[in-house]
């Protein structure tokens, strides 16, 4: 028997994750009052997004590599990185990252940690998601919009998620520290097989391959 918590930082199979489908749930309990109010609560302060990458598979190709991923992984024991079609970046689709995407926090002079996030609506109640795996050589930072040099200034601490300024680039007091990025979602299979025929598969018939978030 083999136990494993782990994480294999590779990608999923680029060209079937561009065909997935998907997207976030929110797990929110709700309570009917006898004055016909309602009583809602949050179970989750994250949202979780799970996918389908079967509708991603074109060829047999498409599917011996998957299959191939699968095993890698020994199915849902370790968890890898997948590239969300809709939502892969601190912009817009059709932008390009900049330093100035993503509000990270503001400068105390003493603070060096930050952690990375996407932002998600307006203040007060815009919703900051952790963002554990950015693509590498994309990170862009700045301080009150004065673009840092990575390692020189900062560095990303892949074990807790935060942008980690050197001590001689501490933040100074009230400035605004921003970063734009590419990223990639920490997912596993959410499933113990994949199935499906030569026959099913020449007709058109598309395999299901869940896959599910998950928190590092």
């Amino acid at each position: 028997m083999t136990d494993s918590n782990g994480f294999h930082d590779v990608l999923f199979p680029l060209a079937v994750s561009f065909g997935a489908t998907g997207g976030p749930e929110r797990r929110n309990e709700i309570v009917q009052l006898t004055s016909g109010r309602e009583k809602r609560n949050a179970r989750f302060s994250q949202s979780r997004r799970h996918y389908d990458a079967g509708s991603g598979v074109r060829s047999l190709e498409d599917l011996y590599d998957v299959l191939a991923f699968f095993e890698a992984r020994r199915g849902s024991l370790n968890a890898f990185r997948f590239r969300d079609p809709f939502d892969m970046k601190s912009c817009r689709p059709s932008a390009e990252p900049s330093p100035l995407d993503q509000t990270l926090g503001t400068g105390d002079g003493k603070t060096t940690n930050f952690p990375l996030v996407k932002n998600y609506g307006d203040p007060p109640d815009a919703y900051a998601r952790l963002i554990r795996k950015p693509v590498e050589g994309t990170l862009l930072v700045a301080v009150a919009g004065v673009v840092k040099s990575n390692p020189v200034d900062f560095t990303f601490d892949d074990s807790t998620g935060s942008v980690v300024f050197a001590a001689s680039a501490v933040p100074p007091a009230g400035t605004a520290v921003t970063a734009g990025y590419a990223f990639d979602v920490p997912v596993r299979f959410d499933a113990e097989r994949i199935e499906i025929s030569l026959t099913a598969f020449k007709a058109g018939q598309i395999p299901s391959i869940p896959l599910v978030e998950v928190a590092l």
